[in-house]
């Protein structure tokens, strides 16, 4: 590869996006997984489309609470990624955008800093958050001054307000509800009411992504659950995969006791919409913070007073919870209904909301001044750390 593309991974803590800033990026998940089935072989990343039964998979994760200590696991699924098997890289001609998060430990952006430049010969770096990314994503293509990114991913949901461009710290906020945490509510609520699945959580998790809604009137659709035969339009039921002619779960109609067929179900009712509520009501699970849109008001509130209105124009959604349905009109009404009536409310969510950012890192890569944001090897070999934390605004 020459470098007129560049390699970009956006380490998620849940998937990583990986790939060249001329192709299309990699989905892969960031993680090492054991299933009961071949208990001798961990798979790695994407290896877990070759495993024939995935119930009961065992998560080893480099990333808790959003921060990467997994070391040894982080270092293996990297080999993966950068191997013939799932997206080759040759880092000495090369220039690589890697993401991590706000407010990253310093102890942590060392690390990373000394792994890509020693043990992956690396030739030109840039460690950058993703917020800055899909904020420069937006900003290219919407040429505005003020964005607020809302990043709804694994570990936590991040409120950043941008003026000009640059991160504005002080409205930074953070709401401890992500894809984690409602998955691992929905296994307790199907586990308390139906089936015990707490050992099941990949297939929780296709279910909840496969069935769960962000609800505009949530009293009204409670009322609707409550409702019984074909007027409660919510109750559906979630098929389970058997891993011999079903590989993913799906959401179907009821069916009558005697037309059922012979694969196990979960019956779904309000607990497709009211694991999503979490988002807007985090109190709902013993967590004391606000939810998305009071949080982006409180973001927005914490900005100087002159860049209100334009970043009340400018928010953008991304990030894996923002693919449940009805998610972006949710935010947009209470963010209307809190804001003052003389200003205009505009929140987009971004074409593909898991992709976002890595997009952004394919605009950085275009911009005339990019080289000038990144660590060469020479300087590292030359400065050493502290010139990394210096260039990057972490």
């Amino acid at each position: 590869m020459s470098e007129s593309s560049c390699y970009i991974l956006d380490n998620g803590g849940y998937t990583a996006k990986v790939g060249f800033s001329n192709q299309e990026p990699k989905v892969v998940p960031n993680c090492i997984m054991k299933a009961k089935s071949e208990r001798r072989r961990p798979f790695i990343g994407s290896q877990i489309d070759e495993c024939r039964d995935a119930s009961g998979l065992f998560y080893i994760l480099p990333f808790q609470r959003g921060f990467l200590i997994n070391w040894d696991t982080q270092k293996t699924v990297w080999d993966y990624m950068f191997s013939k098997e799932c997206c080759p890289v040759n880092f000495s001609d090369t220039p690589l955008i890697i993401t991590e998060p706000l407010f990253n430990f310093s102890s942590i952006q060392e690390a990373i800093t000394e792994i890509f430049f020693e043990e992956y010969d690396c030739t030109s770096l840039l460690r950058i958050n993703a917020t800055d990314l899909a904020e420069y994503n937006y900003r290219k293509t919407h040429n505005n001054k003020c964005t607020v990114v809302v990043d709804s991913g694994y570990s936590f949901t991040y409120i950043v307000p941008y003026i000009n461009g640059k991160k504005y710290r002080d409205g930074i906020r953070r709401i401890d509800v992500g894809g984690k945490v409602l998955t691992n509510h929905l296994k307790e609520v199907l586990s308390y009411r139906q089936l015990n699945v707490m050992d099941e959580t990949y297939v929780i998790n296709q279910a909840k992504e496969d069935s769960c809604f962000v609800s505009q009137d949530f009293m009204q659709d409670m009322a609707i659950a409550k409702k019984k035969g074909s007027e409660n339009t919510i109750v559906k039921d979630y098929v389970l995969p058997d891993y011999t002619s079903i590989r993913r779960g799906y959401l179907r109609d009821i069916v009558k006791p005697d037309e059922d067929l012979e694969q196990q179900t979960l019956r779904l009712n309000n607990e497709r919409f009211s694991i999503p509520e979490l988002l807007f009501h985090p109190s709902d699970v013993g967590i004391p913070q606000m939810g998305i849109p009071e949080a982006i008001m409180h973001s927005i509130a914490a900005c100087p007073e002159e860049n209100t209105e334009n970043l009340l124009e400018n928010i953008v959604l991304y990030g894996g919870n923002v693919l449940f349905p009805g998610f972006r009109d949710r935010v947009y009404n209470e963010v209307r209904s809190l804001a003052l009536d003389h200003f205009d409310v505009n929140v987009t969510k971004a074409d593909n909301p898991v992709t976002y950012a890595w997009e952004g890192g394919k605009q950085i890569f275009r911009d005339p001044d990019f080289y000038s944001f990144c660590v060469t090897r020479e300087e590292y070999e030359e400065e050493g750390k502290a010139l990394a934390f210096e260039r990057f605004d972490i």
